[in-house]
């Protein structure tokens, strides 16, 4: 069995009690095509089929032709809308029954280029998005936002929870995609408030596995392009920036129990809670690959506070029962995997 089949074995394996509902139900997803809607497609697709799922599969997309021949869709379920999130349509008298709001565009290059594009991605998005669902139906509706809603992690934290009142800069044009998921969570709540959906919040923060983006501004995409091109693994900071990765089996696993099971109006954080390094994240890359090279471009500065981002998953596991049954050098393992039966791997290792 190759390796994505195994990991949507077991998605279907940990998530069948949620997954055996969804499958029956009208669903709309955005964003289906990015790395996150990837997953949530083929999970949804993999499982429809195992378990002989009565629904259907709206996904819109921009390019749904692109999405098609990079992906294996079997259950005949799957249908697309073309066009862009800020005016898509659907028929008049659709409804849906489970609406997944995943369509952003996580890019440093247009976050930092373009503010105002990135922003009005998320907000123009978010609003078409509402008057095309909210027609008396009330569906539940899950929104990926991200852990950029809290803004830089104070070095009094070690772990960020949902209760934290902290945000990003609003005088910073770079905080666009933050200030624009915080702002998108209002609309839902207002949404809400109104009687037109079920808002699930889902903060979700860093990742690693196939469907990546290796040349974005993701740290661990270029380390592993870094191992497939044979190294070295070239950190460009001082290695002493502090994240942590969830691999895309929990995600899935966690963002389809939220859809199912969490409570409206409540946001849940996504992700790992076991901080690395960059230096020690780099290093378990190089040996995953079998590779001796890691060069570290920048010099450690004593007087400077660590840039943390990890999440404290404490919500998540008390109230939903979500645990991370991957581990990082496991997830590895299986990302360069992956590459390797896609032809990607250019070293022998």
């Amino acid at each position: 069995m190759s390796q994505l089949g195994h990991d949507l074995e077991e998605i279907l394996s940990v998530s069948e009690i949620d997954l055996r509902s969804i499958v029956d139900k009208s669903v709309l997803m955005t964003g289906g095509t990015g790395f996150v809607g990837s997953w949530l497609t083929e999970s949804w697709d993999h499982a429809c089929r195992r378990l002989r799922g009565k629904g259907r599969l709206t996904i819109v997309s921009r390019d749904p032709t692109a999405f098609v021949s990079e992906h294996s869709l079997d259950s005949g379920r799957v249908e697309f809308i073309s066009g862009d999130v800020r005016s898509f349509k659907v028929a008049q008298g659709t409804s849906f029954d489970l609406v997944v709001h995943a369509a952003t565009p996580a890019r440093a290059t247009l976050n930092n280029n373009r503010p105002a594009e990135m922003l009005d991605i998320i907000l123009g998005g978010q609003e078409n998005l509402l008057r095309q669902v909210t027609n008396g139906t009330s569906p539940r509706l899950l929104f990926t936002s991200s852990g950029a809603v809290y803004g830089p992690q104070p070095t009094t934290i070690d772990k960020i929870s949902e209760d934290q009142l902290i945000g990003p800069d609003t005088l910073n044009p770079r905080s666009a995609y933050h200030e624009g998921k915080r702002m998108a969570e209002m609309l839902l709540s207002i949404a809400a408030s109104e009687g037109g959906v079920q808002p699930l919040v889902a903060r979700l923060f860093a990742f690693h596995g196939p469907y990546l983006p290796l040349n974005e501004h993701f740290a661990i995409g270029n380390f592993i392009r870094d191992a497939l091109a044979g190294g070295p693994i070239v950190v460009n900071g001082d290695g002493t920036t502090v994240r942590s990765y969830q691999y895309p089996t929990d995600m899935v696993s966690w963002l389809w129990a939220i859809a199912e099971r969490a409570q409206a109006c409540r946001a849940y954080n996504v992700g790992s809670d076991e901080g690395m390094s960059m230096l020690e994240i780099a290093r378990a890359v190089a040996t995953a690959a079998g590779i001796f090279e890691v060069d570290i471009r920048g010099t450690p500065d004593p007087t400077r506070a660590i840039d943390r981002y990890v999440p404290s998953i404490d919500r998540s596991n008390t109230e939903l029962g979500l645990g991370n049954r991957v581990s990082f050098t496991e997830g590895l393992t299986r990302t360069l995997r992956w590459h390797k039966e896609r032809n990607q791997w250019v070293r022998r290792v």
